[in-house]
Parts: C-alpha cells; sequence; structure tokens
C-alpha cells in the first residue's frame, strides 16, 4: 500500500499476493501489509510502517523475534468477539450452575436421576468469578454475570481501572492469591510468553474443590494433563473448554471421558458479523494511516497482545 500526495486526498493503491514469490516481489515498496510476514519477507519490507494481523491472537510463531526487532507497527481485530464469547462463557456458567454437566451424562443414559433436593445448584448471587483477562472479552462477560448477580474479580496485566461489574482489579502477581475466593475461574487471555502453562496442578490446588475452571482464551494456557490429574482428585469440581494445548483434542485423551468436564471445539467466537467487524476496523485503520493518525488495537508486539 503507498501514500500518494500532500496536499489532496490520500491514496492507496493495493496488492493481492497469490503465492509467497509475489509478495517478495511486491514486500520491497509495500508501506502496509495485512498477513503473516515470514522473517524472509520481513527482511526486504525496509518501508513497512503497519502490519494488520489476520487475526484477534495469531498462533505461537507469528511474533518472531524478528518481527519484534521491525520498526512496524503492528495491529490485530481484538474485540469483534465480545458479545459471542462473553455468551458462551455464560452458557458454562449457568450449565455448571443449575447442573446441567451431571443430568447430559444421564439423558445419554436414559436415567432419571435427580439429585436431592436443594444440591447440585450453585445460586450464583452468592457465587465469586474470577476472570483471569479483563480486556473487551473478559469485561463483557463481567457485565453479565454481574447481571446474574455474581461478584466478579478480576486480573489483567495491563489495565488499573476495574471495568463495570468487575469489583477488585488486581495485576497477575495477584492471582495465586484470588484463586480461593472463586467459585468460577475463567480465562480469556491470550497465548503470550507470560501466559503460556499459566494453569497448573499446584494452582488448580489453589482454587476451591467446589469451584469450576472455564478457559476460552488460548489452549496453551492451560496444561491438560494437569487439569486431568486435579479433577479426577477431586481438587476442582468441573471445567468447561473451548480451547486446548493441542488442537483438535486427540480422540484418545483423557479429558473427553473425566467426569463434569465440558467441551466446545473452538467455536466459542462463532456468531454473525464477524467479517463486518473486521472490515471496519481494517478500513479505519486504513484512514488513519493514510491520515497519519493514531491506529486502532496496536499490539505490544514483545508480549504479542
Amino acid at each position: 500500500m503507498g501514500r500518494e500526495g500532500r496536499l489532496g486526498p490520500a491514496r492507496a493503491d493495493g496488492v493481492v499476493a497469490q503465492d509467497l514469490a509475489e509478495a517478495a516481489r511486491e514486500i520491497d515498496r509495500a508501506e502496509a501489509a495485512f498477513g503473516t510476514l515470514p522473517p524472509g519477507l520481513l527482511a526486504r519490507a525496509a518501508r513497512l510502517r503497519w502490519l494488520q494481523a489476520p487475526q484477534a491472537a495469531p498462533p505461537a510463531g507469528f511474533y518472531s523475534r524478528e518481527l519484534i526487532a521491525h520498526p512496524v507497527v503492528v495491529t490485530n481485530f481484538r474485540e469483534i468477539y465480545n458479545d459471542h464469547i462473553g455468551a458462551h462463557i455464560m452458557a458454562f456458567v449457568l450449565a455448571f450452575a443449575r447442573g446441567l454437566h451431571h443430568y447430559v451424562p444421564l439423558q445419554l443414559r436414559r436415567e432419571w436421576k435427580p439429585a436431592p433436593l436443594d444440591t447440585g445448584v450453585v445460586h450464583l448471587p452468592e457465587a465469586t468469578a474470577l476472570i483471569v483477562g479483563v480486556g473487551g472479552i473478559g469485561s463483557e462477560a463481567a457485565r453479565l454475570a454481574e447481571a446474574f448477580g455474581m461478584r466478579v474479580i478480576g486480573i489483567d496485566a495491563r489495565r488499573r481501572d476495574a471495568p463495570p461489574g468487575v469489583s477488585k482489579l488486581d495485576g497477575p502477581d495477584a492471582l495465586d492469591s484470588l484463586l480461593p475466593e472463586a467459585d468460577f475461574v475463567i480465562l480469556t487471555v491470550p497465548h503470550t510468553p507470560e501466559t503460556e502453562g499459566l494453569m497448573h496442578r499446584d494452582r488448580f490446588q489453589r482454587m476451591k474443590r467446589s469451584a469450576f475452571f472455564i478457559n476460552i482464551g488460548r489452549g496453551m494456557t492451560t496444561r491438560l494433563d494437569d487439569l486431568v490429574a486435579a479433577l479426577r482428585a477431586g481438587e476442582i469440581a468441573g471445567a468447561a473448554l473451548d480451547v486446548f494445548e493441542q488442537e483438535p483434542l486427540p480422540a484418545d485423551h483423557a479429558l473427553w471421558t473425566t467426569p463434569n468436564v465440558l467441551i466446545t471445539p473452538h467455536t466459542a467466537g462463532y456468531g454473525p458479523y464477524l467479517d463486518d467487524r473486521r472490515g471496519e476496523i481494517l478500513l479505519d485503520n486504513c484512514r488513519r494511516f493514510l491520515g497519519g493518525r493514531p491506529l486502532r488495537n496496536v499490539v505490544d508486539k514483545a508480549r504479542w497482545f
């Protein structure tokens, strides 16, 4: 993408590279790009000033050492999934609160076995949700949880102001001290060098034995073998996951047959209008770039988000 003219409106010329060879021919003169740039291409991108990542949280390897060192500004598509993933989180919370993790297996076996009266229910106005990662998705989940009367506390690496619905917000160093307070521990964090393996056996053991764990962020933040061990030892009451260390989750993985587990196949972000939202962010950033104004959704490259 190039810019022409100082007095009149800026004009952008775009090229859609059909293969790596065409991208290599065009990258020398590009000021902006969309997609993934391997180190070989990036080394030739002397004029590149803006790179739009193709996802809200690109996979490991996108933020290479070469990209981090390059002066290019990277933006992403965060905020487009807030409502869809927020609803998915609450679907998991409500399922556990009303015992669906107990009744769905009974339904599949055609067994009528109601739990004893007044058991198997989490009364949400007396429950605490700990949201780890209070960005756009975490903030929406907090708003919905508060609407059900829940107390919401949060942990975030960057923000210092608690959004509506969050009664207390701390930094990552407070995670171990807050885990014992929560009836639901909800991870929305991206995969970064700091969050890889964030939830492991010691941290599951810090949770209440009656608490539930939910992960809709990225699979590499949670050690699945440790989660299975904690569930089977009764150290937590259940878990719901949309993301996994290995995807697809292997058919022989123990998580499939561990009781009190809800699994969805990385579909929490599904919903309407996503392409429209991507397009709006991309076009807005094009206008900002051409006008010399700050870009939306700028990424801290060294931290991957």
